[in-house]
């Protein structure tokens, strides 16, 4: 083999890999479609919320508050409790704790995914290498396989942990930024985000809010819808 024909080939692998790469992205625990926010009606806290599908062990809802009085209110959002079919409140999760339960469905294939996109990715690079180490010694074929078979098992073992992280990084990004945050709604204002709970049964939300005005707790509560 000429060494043209072993940069040709070390060129398509590039090309090759680059495709294969994009394709490993992992996929984002929700799905990020537009939610409609409650609007302020003067006088009024109205609360509105709209359960997601469930993911891995469990259910986001999209919780919206909106103050339409003069009296700022106080979101906690660990005082955002779903309501079970016996009354009970359930807490909802810590949006980390929520990432880790929702991975074992989607985390865990996207690490796998992942894992062997590195593989595989090492092992075009070993084969590529050896490609073109065989121009100048006369045997392309065998050096590139054995380049293939180290790049491969290489990019495997360090792939696999790489793309575990990667996949519950993302996770964790994602359900921190769409989480609800804690905060004071003001007059006409809506704040809006995901809360997190263990996959169950549930009837209700109930939450509980400060009026800054005067440090008294209210509960509102809304159906599970």
């Amino acid at each position: 083999m000429s060494l043209i024909s072993a940069a040709m080939r070390f060129v398509t692998l590039g090309v090759v890999l680059t495709i294969v790469a994009g394709c490993g992205v992992a996929s984002a625990p929700i799905k990020n479609t537009p939610q409609v926010v409650a609007s302020p009606v003067n006088g009024q806290v109205l609360v509105t919320s709209k359960p997601s599908d469930t993911v891995g062990g469990i259910t986001p809802v999209y919780v919206s508050i909106a103050n339409g009085t003069d009296t700022g209110r106080s979101i906690v959002p660990s005082q955002v409790f779903a309501l079970d079919q016996s009354g009970q409140r359930i807490a909802p999760l810590p949006p980390a704790e929520a990432a880790r339960q929702a991975g074992g469905v989607r985390e865990l294939k996207a690490a796998l995914t992942s894992a062997a996109v590195s593989g595989g990715t090492a092992g075009a690079i070993g084969a590529a290498a050896g490609a073109v180490a065989g121009a100048f010694t006369g045997n392309a074929g065998s050096t590139a396989g054995l380049g293939a078979a180290v790049g491969g098992g290489y990019g495997a073992f360090l792939g696999a942990p790489a793309g575990a992280h990667a996949a519950r990084q993302q996770a964790e990004q994602q359900l921190s930024a769409l989480a609800l945050r804690p905060g004071e709604v003001h007059k006409d204002f809506t704040v809006s985000g995901y809360v997190f709970y263990p996959k169950g049964d549930y009837s209700g939300l109930e939450l509980l809010l400060v009026n800054s005005g005067n440090g008294d707790t209210e509960i509102i509560k809304t159906p599970w819808q």
